[in-house]
């Protein structure tokens, strides 16, 4: 294992992190669309609100852990929006607990000192985020400050108390007066990491099917299949299926993808709409069936984002760019050379099974995507053969560098 993982602690990662700022679960979705372009992972924390009480002394109030209720992402929305039918205007003052699938173990609160080993340990277990308590006080640690050195806990506050002074207690996060906290994700450690690749020498060269990083089971949906189809198939991690074409020999080519992180910064109404109407084909190529003519949007009015002009709307187009999936070449190409339209920002991320851990890392970090669909490197058309997960990558940088399989010559 890599001396990184021991010489860092979590509260190295939350230097110059944002304080954590609570999305209740009594918000509308309106606003819920709103905050989800602004998280990392197309995916935002939702919380209780906290119970007020005059009569319970602070120590014994409800910890902030315990009112997390679950993650909600642009795939959770949009397939609601899709199911509620043509109400939008109903749909979108929904409130959020509504929405979100409770889980409340995707987060866990961690003190800042909990080493990072241990933090991706929490993670490939299922953590998405982690709840870390900010102080002034840290300042963070190198390799050389670590909060284990020479085998010895060491504090990271100052204070003048006898208990601070002794060299083998560990500090805990009832030692830190700040109620401020931070969120700490997958994206956050991945990021962390790739500024340490050396020391990670030799896995980030390594193929990603040598360190058995690549997840052969995953979730897809045939291109001619109704695109709602999806909304019965979402997995949790990666919160992704793959649109495919089936070849004869049953093995499957990537032609798109239904994502979170494809859905993120997009109109969710639009993709809602492509989602409840379209086949997973269309949906995702924003075409008809007969041609390269876009296919006309109902008009989708909310009152707090659309300003009264004193003009009838005008009919919205959905295209590639009304959902964000296309770049506008698509729209000039026929529908029988569906492989061919997925260009730009339409085309799912991929990469080869011989793609090394460290271009795969930097691949999912450039485009903050969840996951990387995962290709045969010696089939020139896209044959889909598993996906890449942070979960995976995860699991590859804590792999033992003697048990990565040999690349077959």
């Amino acid at each position: 294992m890599a001396l990184v993982f021991l010489h860092h602690v979590v509260g190295d990662l939350t230097v110059g992190k944002p304080e954590l700022a609570e999305f209740s679960e009594a918000e509308t979705l309106e606003a819920a669309i709103r905050a989800i372009g602004d998280c990392a992972e197309g995916a935002i924390a939702v919380w209780r609100r906290r119970v007020p009480s005059q009569q319970q002394p602070l120590p014994t109030a409800e910890p902030r852990a315990a009112r997390f209720v679950g993650m909600l992402n642009s795939l959770d929305v949009v397939a609601f929006l899709a199911r509620a039918g043509g109400d939008h205007q109903k749909a979108m003052r929904t409130p959020v607990s509504e929405v979100v699938t409770p889980n409340p173990s995707l987060l866990k609160e961690v003190d800042p000192g909990t080493r990072l080993i241990d933090a991706l340990e929490m993670m490939k277990q299922g953590v998405r985020r982690l709840l870390v308590r900010k102080s002034l006080a840290w300042k963070g640690f190198s390799k050389r400050f670590s909060i284990l050195y020479n085998g010895k806990w060491l504090k990271n506050i100052n204070t003048s108390s006898p208990d601070a002074t002794s060299s083998g207690s560990r500090p805990s996060i009832s030692s830190l007066p700040d109620d401020k906290f931070c969120l700490l994700s997958r994206e956050d450690v991945v990021r962390f990491l790739i500024g340490c690749l050396g020391a990670l020498a030799p896995l980030p060269l390594s193929s990603i099917s040598s360190l058995g990083a690549i997840t052969p089971c995953y979730a897809y949906i045939e291109a001619s299949s109704p695109a709602l189809e999806a909304v019965r198939k979402i997995p949790q991690d990666p919160c992704a299926i793959a649109v495919v074409e089936t070849n004869s020999d049953g093995t499957h080519k990537i032609i798109g993808d239904i994502s979170a992180c494809k859905l993120w910064k997009c109109d969710f109404l639009a993709a809602a709409w492509a989602m409840s109407s379209l086949s997973a084909g269309q949906s995702v190529m924003g075409a008809d069936d007969n041609g390269t003519t876009p296919i006309s949007l109902p008009d989708f009015t909310i009152n707090s984002t659309v300003e009264d002009t004193g003009t009838s709307p005008r009919p919205r187009k959905f295209s590639s760019r009304s959902i964000g999936f296309f770049s506008n070449q698509a729209n000039q190409m026929a529908v029988g050379r569906l492989r061919s339209m997925y260009r730009g920002r339409s085309a799912p991320l991929t990469c080869k099974h011989t793609s090394s851990l460290a271009a795969v890392m930097a691949q999912m970090l450039s485009h903050r995507a969840t996951h990387v669909w995962v290709t045969d490197a010696e089939s020139e058309d896209d044959i889909l053969v598993g996906v890449v997960s942070y979960s995976d990558i995860l699991y590859a940088v804590t792999k033992n560098p003697t048990n990565v399989v040999p690349p077959i010559s």
